[in-house]
């Protein structure tokens, strides 16, 4: 009864340094990149690409993403960072004094990497592909309605489709542009192009309450419409225009691998598929092998210090991701049987992970 309590007290004691080190860690490497990657999207806002407001969203659905590859560097240093301040604290000897193996220790840690494993699993199985298409659609959407709350004041912008957008202001309340000067270029059913310029003293967007189309609505202005090669105009003089933007039954097809459910790959022939779908079951694998080799990593001179080992560990986890990283684009292009795929990577590290083990638990990590 007292070694199954002394045993509980040192799980709970190991489990949560091991998983505050790696919130810690984590949390920093989640600043970093999403710090980074809104840095882009508010460049772009402030660019006029995209309107401020569905920042907040497009953050929202990266998030995913970002932490199926954090998570497993976060606990793989977090193991290394914990266990290296028990070794600099002499608290790993009394422990393997007391009867504690290597491989109990292991054991200990292989219970929050499961649970790590999991949420990893949760993030490349299901989130965040739903993400990124979601994220895909947003953005797709965003260029195909025009949507003219992305105009900046005072700047010619390009919105795609052969427009170019010039509005002098906005009123107090943002509802109407002032002053729009709108240059198109567009081709006629018979295939011949048509170059149109539009003038307008104010304009505004507007929904279709039956059809959902979109409309840009212009008032008090004119619009010049001119065939390249011709030496004539057409000029038109109108008190109210109205522009479609986008039509309700339009929708955005996006039929890339990346963006496709893992039920949908399972069911696919398709090469790409096939090194996505090994792609998203190999990160949750990853956290286990991580966990492997981090034990006898772990293992620290008191006069080096906790973070002596954090450098070849840290290359030692590039090394592996990046020939996942490469393997899966030999997969896509048919330059690797997707029947060999990944797994060589994933046996190879394991194979350094067990023989690692091995040499710890044959010294006793002392």
């Amino acid at each position: 009864m007292e070694h199954r309590e002394s045993f509980l007290i040192i799980f709970r004691y190991l489990t949560r340094e091991i998983l505050l080190t790696m919130a810690a860690v984590a949390g920093v490497l989640l600043l970093v990149i999403m710090g980074s990657r809104f840095i882009r999207y508010f460049t772009d806002a402030a660019e006029g690409d995209i309107p401020a407001s569905i920042l907040g969203t497009l953050m929202l659905y990266h998030l995913p993403g970002f932490l199926e590859l954090i998570l497993p560097l976060a606990f793989f240093l977090g193991i290394l960072l914990a266990y290296g301040q028990l070794y600099l604290n002499s608290e790993i000897t009394v422990l393997v004094a007391c009867g504690t193996s290597p491989r109990r220790l292991l054991t200990i840690s292989l219970v929050p990497a499961t649970l790590v494993a999991f949420l990893v699993g949760l993030c490349s199985l299901w989130l965040t592909p739903a993400g990124a298409f979601n994220n895909a659609v947003t953005l797709e959407e965003q260029r195909s309605q025009l949507d003219f709350s992305a105009l900046a004041p005072g700047r010619f912008q390009d919105l795609g489709a052969g427009r170019t957008v010039y509005v002098e202001g906005f009123t107090d309340n943002q509802t109407r542009m002032q002053n729009v000067f709108i240059s198109e270029r567009q081709r006629r059913t018979d295939g011949t192009p048509e170059d149109s310029v539009t003038r307008a003293q104010s304009g505004y967007q507007t929904v279709d309450d039956e059809t959902g189309s979109r409309f840009l609505v212009l008032a008090d202005g004119e619009r010049y419409s001119v065939d390249p090669g011709r030496f004539e105009a057409e000029r038109l003089e109108f008190a109210t225009y109205a522009v479609r933007l986008s039509r309700a039954d339009e929708v955005v097809e996006i039929d890339s691998p990346e963006y496709a459910s893992t039920a949908a790959l399972l069911g696919s022939d398709d090469s790409r598929a096939h090194a996505q779908l090994q792609w998203r079951f190999g990160l949750p694998l990853m956290v286990f092998i991580l966990t492997l080799m981090a034990m006898p990593l772990s293992k620290v001179n008191p006069r080096q210090g906790r973070f002596a080992k954090l450098l070849p560990a840290i290359f030692l986890h590039i090394s592996y991701l990046s020939l996942l990283l490469a393997a899966q684009d030999a997969i896509g292009r048919g330059a690797l049987s997707a029947a060999v795929g990944m797994w060589p990577i994933h046996a190879a590290y394991l194979a350094l992970g067990l023989v690692m083990m091995q040499r710890a638990q044959h010294k006793g990590m002392r």
